[in-house]
């Protein structure tokens, strides 16, 4: 069949009246208007259904049914379908067998990478480089679009202060801010400054909103807080991602003030599109119309569906919500034909935005996908970064190990090759990577000065392997030890009530330790944990997170010196679960903990108040000393600024990389204010004996909050600034300000 919709790429027109295309990324194509007089209510339908390919099930098919919806035009989106030829075949059924051949748009999660896999997006946090965050998607982006991707459900903007849920791994930690510059950078690195550049992909800023505060942390559960905490703490990564120029959202699986997000009005649209002006479209998360029956605001799912779309909720997610009834509701009146008319106007406009109208085929090159994928240059990038979000919490001298030691390798981790891909791998396979822990180990090392145990599983009472474990050990000068979780304990749906290291792998490390051995640990893991226990038996514990494709050799480069580590947690780990929720702008209280001896003070009676490790903490092979802070004014005012500054010096004996932070404190506001806010944070990189003056402007934003009558701006008083290494080691100063 002809396509009577899309022309040759190079006439740059379509429709009957060959409109002239607009400039790349216009979200006001007047294309669409022309093509929305021909479509009839079931095609404008079948532009706001999302559906998935089989792929991850049985292989690149597609469900009974779909091919034939496809044709008539009630699915104009598909999700898990990957491959240039793939993509190819799927997209030439919606553009030579449609009665208008719109062009289908696919999407997939590409969440920490998609051939080339990138450590875990808590473990990119843990770099504190944009730059380099930005170039991981950047990669992902174009490996995505060569396999004829043109969508990924990321970034995850999820503020989260709970270790329990297991989706805390797929977010940026527990700080606005960070999370602000990290879901900006991601952005960009995805969409580019064109989106119909082939080479770039949509990104959709997820899960809006205030999904990583379930109680309980457990997954899919209800969040409730107040407005003003939601404001400030939660929503800002979500709005920069959109300042970035995020075209797409997906709406959580959560309830907020008690209205499921799927249909909350107040989100969509006051916040979204009132307040932020955003003009791309909205999707549900998979099936999450449906769930609103569950959820209990919605009698049935064509009730559910109806409430959606009149809420704003502009594309469904698997639900078919939309697919079976939403043309009846339009007929019957109970959703207008304006309300469906913006809904589907968004969709074209974003498809034309991405380019599709001027060639469905650009994504869809297998030659181009056979040349950007797991390239060498992308892997080299893969290890560097690997290595620059490891986090040394502790160490007493082990590491870094010494190349022609004898090294005893132990943990069923060390020889896992899957687990290093972590969870929501994109199209990661385990055959693409070139090397376990154990296997770089024994390369970097020589096999001859590496020993081998398993010891234990990951998880499981089993401890005949701590005899075989404990003999190496005795054999060798030192002892590395890879334990943590099994990376399908991290994730969605893998949340945890306890969050020690599980099985009897602690058990095991007792018993190494006791040998007198040096022990460092290397921990695999997507959460904080409780290593209360391990810290006071391990000589060094390096959190590597779930380092990726080329994770193996990460850790190995760090363990042996040949990468200084630079990381810093961008999460609080606590000592134990009952300080849960920690974080570092917690608020004074009015009886804090002030004297050890006194009783009625906001404490515990069994640990201290502290955390084990305390966001922005990270240690390295080197020293670096920080001067007092000096301010260039005591005061300022208006839309004055005045610079904090502080000087950094590497006193040790090896170059490394430092993240200077700067912190915040209203010392008197109309709301209690908290005792320490992140307001900046600068990267350096020194040579030993090098110094560096590092410096902050602080202005009127840099002090802005939601003051008592819910006004966002600054009040008149006085301030402490905060510099230093870690949200727990800093140097002060004060200073006031007046509007």
């Amino acid at each position: 069949m002809k396509n009577p919709l899309i022309l040759a790429a190079a006439a740059c027109c379509l429709l009957a009246g060959c409109t002239a295309a607009p400039a790349p990324g216009a979200l006001n194509d007047p294309r669409v208007d022309e093509l929305m007089k021909k479509m009839t209510l079931e095609e404008k339908v079948g532009q706001l259904v999302l559906f998935t390919s089989d792929w991850s099930v049985t292989g690149p098919t597609m469900r009974q049914g779909y091919m034939d919806d496809i044709r008539a035009g009630r699915c104009g989106n598909i999700f898990n379908a990957y491959t240039a030829e793939y993509t190819r075949k799927l997209q030439e059924i919606a553009v030579n067998e449609t009665r208008l051949g719109i062009p289908l748009l696919f999407g997939y999660d590409v969440i920490h990478g998609f051939r080339t896999i990138f450590p875990i997006n808590l473990g990119m946090s843990a770099s504190w480089d944009g730059q380099a965050i930005e170039e991981s998607a950047r990669i992902a982006a174009r490996e995505a679009a060569a396999a004829g991707l043109h969508w990924t459900y990321s970034p995850m903007c999820d503020i989260c202060v709970e270790p329990r849920w297991g989706r805390i791994s797929e977010g940026s930690g527990e700080d606005p801010y960070l999370g602000s510059v990290i879901s900006a950078a991601m952005t960009r690195g995805y969409q580019g400054t064109d989106l119909s550049d082939p080479a770039t992909i949509l990104a959709c800023v997820k899960h809006f909103a205030a999904y990583g505060a379930p109680q309980a942390g457990r997954d899919y559960n209800t969040v409730d807080m107040s407005e003003r905490w939601f404001r400030e703490f939660y929503l800002p990564p979500y709005k920069a991602a959109v300042d970035a120029g995020a075209l797409s959202v997906m709406a959580s699986f959560n309830e907020l003030d008690g209205v499921p997000a799927t249909a909350n009005s107040f989100l969509l649209k006051d916040i979204l599109r009132g307040e932020w002006g955003f003009k791309g479209f909205v999707v549900s998360d998979y099936t999450g119309i449906n769930e609103m029956v569950c959820h209990g605001t919605a009698a049935d799912e064509a009730e559910a569906g109806m409430q959606a779309i009149n809420a704003g909720m502009d594309m469904d997610m698997q639900s078919a919500a939309y697919f079976n009834y939403l043309k009846e509701q339009v007929e019957s009146g109970k959703v207008s034909m304006k309300t469906l008319d913006e809904s589907v106007r968004r969709v074209l406009n974003v498809k034309a935005a991405l380019g599709l109208f001027d060639d469905p085929y650009k994504y869809c090159s297998p030659e181009l996908e056979a040349s950007e994928t797991l390239t060498d240059g992308n892997k080299a990038f893969a290890r560097k970064f690997a290595s620059d979000c490891m986090v040394l919490l502790s160490n007493d001298g082990v590491l870094p190990l010494q190349k022609g030691e004898k090294i005893a390798v132990i943990g069923a981790l060390a020889a896992s090759k899957d687990d290093l891909l972590g969870s929501w791998r994109g199209a990661g396979e385990v055959r693409s990577v070139p090397a376990s822990i154990l296997d770089a180990i024994c390369e970097l090392n020589g096999p001859a000065n590496v020993l081998y145990a398993e010891g234990c599983k990951e998880t499981g009472e089993d401890r005949s392997g701590f005899g075989a474990a404990l003999a190496v050990a005795r054999r060798a000068s030192k002892v590395v030890l890879v334990i943590g979780e099994d990376c399908q304990w991290t994730g969605e749906a893998a949340s945890r009530s306890d969050i020690r290291i599980p099985g009897v792998q602690s058990e095991l490390l007792g018993k190494l330790a006791a040998l007198g051995k040096p022990v460092a640990v290397v921990l695999l893991n997507g959460r904080p944990l409780d290593l209360s226990a391990e810290v006071e038996q391990a000589g060094a514990i390096l959190e590597a997170w779930y380092p990726g494709t080329m994770g193996g050799f990460a850790v190995a480069d760090v363990l042996f010196g040949d990468v200084n580590p630079g990381g810093k947690l961008s999460v609080t780990f606590p000592r134990n679960l009952g300080q849960v929720p920690v974080y570092h702008y917690a608020k004074n209280t009015g009886r804090p903990y002030v004297h050890p001896e006194a009783k009625y003070e906001s404490r515990y009676l069994d640990v201290p108040n502290e955390p084990l490790f305390a966001f922005g903490h990270g240690l390295s092979y080197t020293r670096f000393d920080y001067s007092d802070v000096r301010l260039s004014a005591s005061s300022f005012g208006g839309d004055g600024n005045i610079t904090a500054e502080c000087t950094v010096t590497n006193s040790g004996g090896r170059a490394g990389s430092e993240t200077v932070q700067l912190y915040i404190r209203d010392l008197v506001g109309s709301v209690t204010r908290p005792v320490k806010q992140l307001k900046g944070f600068k990267k350096i990189y020194l040579e030993p004996g090098q110094s560096q003056t590092v410096s902050f402007t602080i202005d009127a934003e840099t002090l802005s909050f939601y003051r008592r009558d819910m006004s966002y701006g600054p009040e008149s008083g006085d301030f402490k600034v905060f510099i230093g290494g870690a949200s727990d080691d800093v140097r002060e100063a004060s200073f006031r300000y007046e509007e």
